[in-house]
């Protein structure tokens, strides 16, 4: 069954909703990081302690996304997503009240529940409105957003910090939060519609939705071959995004001497790769299946990875090194809208839940890279090139293992 399809304008209004939507999770991590230090001091308690707090949030952001996909697969799309919103602007104000580190780190997790709505929810609707090409590129305007926000967020935290270096301006850093999330939840009452149609909404007799097991659904879904194909396509490759983000601060910083603004314009080259690629993206789907794409920027994906394994065990200069990181983070740009469509395509009466189960197993594989790269930290750049290189390789090995062998390549007509 072909989605309910918006006008142009309704489209662009859509888009910068759920951009709006998307942007809550950057700013609610990367604004946070530059302030960590003086919540510590704020509260009297160690750095290690305020870390808990960034860890309940990743936490919740997890664990709260499995819940929200069947939620608005049976109640819809659009009261879990205004319910998850109110919550995350409740628990920002909560968190800029805490008087203690324990308070902060239960409103943190709470944030994160009400904030993971955004991110399960808006790919469901853009999968409710769009067909599979249409919602690759949809997810490629997006990604502006999700490029951007990383980029400009811990510069307003680190503004706030300056404004107030006393100890208020990490709290007034959670009032800003909040008013995002109140002006969220304001857009998205008043502009986004239900979109998940009558035919999907499960009722009995009475017209009262029915709750369908959890596990279940879940389990149906890891059975379905070609959504975790795609899936854990799509997570190994946002696993090696991860492993750059945190590897690279030390590789260039520590091993290569770069100073905070070199390391800066280093980062800001790569988001401005992944956001032109993205953008590129878009032109690619008006000829191009998304299937096709994603193979070809996985393939490229991996060529770079092994690049940049390559070079960093030849001991190469930073500027070397930083061609194929930039290859590699760019090319995710390609990677991303058309891996979450591709696993999305023929979730209809469960996108909600494919959405929850493609966050979900992107986050868990992100946070093994992590901790991998922490693990195998050893002073030079050979660790996290490792680790990323591997991503590479396995996302592309399980594309093509796992995608279906019969489906055939159809120039789309839209």
């Amino acid at each position: 069954m072909v989605p309910q399809h918006p006008g142009v304008f309704a489209v662009n209004t859509l888009v910068l909703v759920l951009g709006l939507i998307a942007a809550l999770g950057p700013l609610s991590i990367d604004m946070y990081l530059p302030v960590l230090p003086s919540i510590a001091s704020s509260l009297n308690t160690p750095e290690s302690a305020v870390q808990l707090s960034l860890a309940a949030y990743f936490l919740g952001l997890s664990l709260g996304q499995l819940v929200y996909g069947p939620l608005s697969d049976t109640l819809g799309r659009r009261k879990p997503l205004l319910a998850g919103l109110a919550l995350y602007v409740v628990a920002s104000l909560g968190c800029a009240w805490a008087p203690t580190i324990e308070t902060l780190i239960a409103f943190r997790f709470i944030q994160a529940l009400g904030g993971c709505a955004g991110v399960v929810i808006s790919r469901a609707i853009v999968r409710d409105l769009f067909t599979q090409q249409e919602a690759a590129r949809v997810f490629s305007r997006l990604m502006l957003i999700m490029g951007a926000a990383p980029i400009i967020a811990p510069l307003l935290g680190s503004a706030l910090v300056a404004w107030n270096p006393a100890g208020a301006g990490w709290r007034s850093l959670f009032v800003v939060l909040a008013g995002v999330g109140l002006v969220t939840f304001v857009c998205s009452a008043k502009l986004i519609q239900e979109t998940l149609r009558k035919e999907f909404f499960s009722e009995n007799e009475r017209g009262v939705p029915e709750k369908r097991s959890l596990l279940a659904t879940y389990v149906s879904l890891a059975r379905d071959r070609t959504f975790m194909a795609y899936a854990l396509a799509g997570g190994l490759a946002q696993a090696g995004m991860f492993a750059y983000i945190t590897g690279s601060p030390f590789v260039f910083m520590n091993h290569f001497q770069f100073g905070a603004t070199a390391y800066a314009w280093l980062f800001g080259a790569n988001a401005l790769g992944l956001i032109s690629a993205s953008q590129w993206n878009s032109r690619l789907l008006r000829t191009n299946s998304s299937e096709r794409i994603l193979g070809g920027a996985l393939v490229g994906l991996a060529t770079a990875g092994a690049a940049l394994v390559i070079v960093s065990f030849c001991n190469a200069s930073a500027l070397v090194l930083a061609v194929p990181l930039f290859l590699f983070v760019a090319t995710l740009g390609l990677t991303f809208p058309n891996a979450a469509a591709c696993a999305l395509a023929n979730q209809g009466h469960r996108a909600g839940s494919a959405s929850a189960l493609l966050g979900t197993l992107q986050f868990v594989i992100a946070s093994l890279a992590s901790g991998a790269v922490s693990a195998l930290r050893e002073g030079s750049s050979r660790g996290m090139a490792a680790v990323i290189g591997t991503c590479g390789l396995l996302a592309l090995a399980t594309f093509f293992i796992g995608r279906p062998q019969t489906r055939k390549y159809v120039r789309p007509h839209l």
